[in-house]
């Protein structure tokens, strides 16, 4: 079972103690996507165990306006990954089952490392998450965020190519595939 905090100064305290991401998730009891998150995704035990293992939870109601409305909260579930500072580096909303909401706190793990410029710990995240789950519906955007951070970490532009040819051969029709277009002409 997760040990949710509820209040953020808490939550602040224990990711920086920890070193860990947050992951913030508005819900309202009567939403029917926060019923689903509560019976099908936290319970399941690879969720469970990816969160209690790397993130710090945080459940606010959404009607506690002062933090709905600081985090401009219009929909729940709205699930938003914190680094320890309480920055906001990923954001999803509505229900999302468990073979996707893992790959969704991995990808915003990866992302916090990313905008903090530790890149080859943000390459470990993206690639951990193309390793096990390179099916899901964030994996391209892995595969584009990963190749950003290779290239930032080194500056060779191979990195970027390599990325838009892996996007173009295993992600065709994704969005990042087209933003990737561009590495072609490096």
């Amino acid at each position: 079972m997760l040990s949710w905090e509820s209040d953020m100064a808490k939550a602040l305290s224990r990711a920086k103690a920890e070193q860990r991401c947050i992951m913030l998730e508005f819900f309202s009891h009567e939403c029917i996507g926060c019923k689903q998150m509560d019976a099908v995704s936290f319970p399941d035990q690879s969720v469970e165990n990816f969160i209690g293992d790397r993130l710090v939870p945080l459940r606010v109601e959404v009607a506690a306006r002062n933090l709905a409305t600081d985090f401009r909260v219009v929909w729940t579930p709205t699930i938003i990954i914190l680094d320890y500072y309480g920055k906001e580096h990923q954001r999803t909303l509505g229900f999302l089952p468990p073979q996707e909401l893992v790959p969704s706190l991995l990808l915003g793990i990866g992302k916090v490392a990313l905008e903090q410029d530790l890149f080859n710990e943000a390459v470990i995240q993206f690639s951990t998450l193309l390793n096990g789950c390179a099916d899901s519906d964030v994996a391209a955007e892995a595969v584009y965020l990963r190749g950003v951070a290779r290239y930032r970490a080194s500056h060779a532009v191979e990195a970027l190519k390599e990325t838009q040819r892996q996007l173009a051969a295993e992600y065709p029709d994704s969005i990042w595939t087209r933003k990737a277009e561009p590495y072609t002409l490096l």
